[in-house]
């Protein structure tokens, strides 16, 4: 099938095989769908099931539920479940045959549906939420031998061949792997992959929720509040965090605070410096926006990340991200952050301590943190994301159409963000 170059309006199925409108990615595709409307998409969305509804004005179909019946996953399993709702987007997609322009998809539902596309005609594209899945699965394993945590099984990061396969078809199949971070796309070029096959987007954080307290200002009367948010896992390199707060003079008059999920052995190995009275583990929190406002700098040492969501919605809270080079491009050191070597826990005590002892850097950094954060709003996220397309539709059709030459093909691009 070939686009209609001269439309201004890119025809989108959007296919999600988990609950759009959850948490994590869940929340990521709610927001990226709404984001691609509000750019001037038509985007019609297979999720597996809703749990947050989207605008009326999107066409939404699941696969997995109907009105308030869902088919469970955890109970036919979860890849058994993704495989069904790849089955009956690829079916759907063949007789609705003309009506797309191209066809996104996500990790582990999109086999049968990549496969019938390419087999029509259609162009498609992979997110790609994290890094290269075998990198991910190797340097977590690393570091999980290294402290000495065993990751259960059934955990997302867990070595698993059947996931690894599954997703290196996909990467396959796809016109196009969508690569919202830096970090991400190395870790594909790293493994051989073109870069034409490696499209740059990005995500974003909700303006709405997350913005500064304008009442708020560094002070040099009292401690720093530093703010760990995500599940806490080896992945996230927590531990790095609190090895560098400990050791910094930060934490004689601070607080450090953890928000979020822990995996059972990673807190029992950190049981030690959890215990400090500096630490306050804060388990699951409802009101993240509120803790980052009154934080001073969110850490986030990851050693393997997609984007680092939470980055930049602790930009847009006049929060300065501590972050390791894993994490997301739009922090820049010496900027509107700081941004140290993967693993490297001298650096990080550096950066801690040097923000605790010079307030008018950390009042700078809040401040350009606030004003970078309007880069990447989820509004933002979605002229780019559609960009893309156009850029990717463009492509094809010079690739199946090359007497035609650029000409036609410029229309469907627009400027990039």
């Amino acid at each position: 099938m070939k686009p209609e170059l001269n439309s201004k309006r890119v025809r989108v199925l959007y296919s999600f095989p988990h609950k759009i409108g959850a948490s994590r990615i869940c929340y990521i595709a709610w927001q990226q769908v709404k984001g691609l409307v509000d750019a001037g998409a038509e985007v019609t969305v297979f999720p597996g099931a809703v749990h947050r509804p989207l605008p009326p004005s999107i066409r939404v179909q699941p696969t997995l539920a109907r009105g308030k019946m869902r088919i469970p996953y955890k109970m036919i399993g979860a890849m058994r479940a993704f495989a069904l709702h790849d089955h009956i987007v690829a079916r759907r997609l063949e007789n609705l045959e003309g009506q797309f322009d191209i066809v996104h998809t996500w990790p582990l539902g999109a086999l049968e549906t990549l496969k019938t596309a390419k087999r029509l005609g259609i162009t498609s594209v992979l997110e790609r939420p994290n890094a290269h899945t075998g990198f991910a699965f190797e340097v977590v394993q690393k570091e999980c031998d290294r402290i000495g945590v065993n990751l259960p099984p059934s955990h997302e990061h867990a070595f698993k061949s059947d996931v690894l396969s599954k997703e290196e078809s996909e990467y396959r199949l796809a016109d196009r792997l969508l690569c919202p971070s830096e970090f991400t796309l190395r870790t594909f070029i790293d493994r051989g992959f073109s870069a034409t096959q490696l499209a740059r987007h990005i995500y974003g954080y909700d303006e709405s929720i997350y913005y500064p307290n304008a009442a708020a200002a560094p002070s040099l009367n009292r401690g720093l509040t530093v703010l760990f948010v995500g599940v806490c896992a080896v992945r996230k390199g927590l531990h790095f965090a609190l090895d560098a707060w400990l050791r910094s003079p930060a934490h004689r008059d601070g607080t450090f605070l953890i928000a979020g999920e822990f995996l059972p052995a990673y807190r029992e190995k950190l049981a030690a410096q959890l215990a400090h009275p500096s630490v306050h583990v804060l388990g699951h929190r409802n009101d993240i926006p509120e803790l980052m406002r009154k934080s001073d700098i969110l850490v986030l040492p990851s050693i393997e990340e997609g984007f680092g969501l939470v980055c930049a919605e602790a930009m847009g809270s006049g929060c300065v991200p501590l972050v390791s080079e894993a994490c997301t491009d739009i922090c820049k050191h010496m900027h509107n952050a700081l941004v140290h070597p993967i693993a490297d826990v001298a650096a990080l005590t550096q950066h801690i301590t040097w923000l605790y002892e010079n307030r008018e850097v950390l009042a700078k950094l809040k401040a350009e943190a606030s004003r970078s954060a309007a880069q990447c709003t989820w509004n933002v996220a979605g002229r780019r994301l559609l960009d893309v397309y156009r850029e990717v539709l463009a492509d094809t059709y010079r690739k199946t159409s090359p007497s035609l030459g650029t000409a036609h093909g410029e229309n469907m691009v627009s400027a990039t963000v």
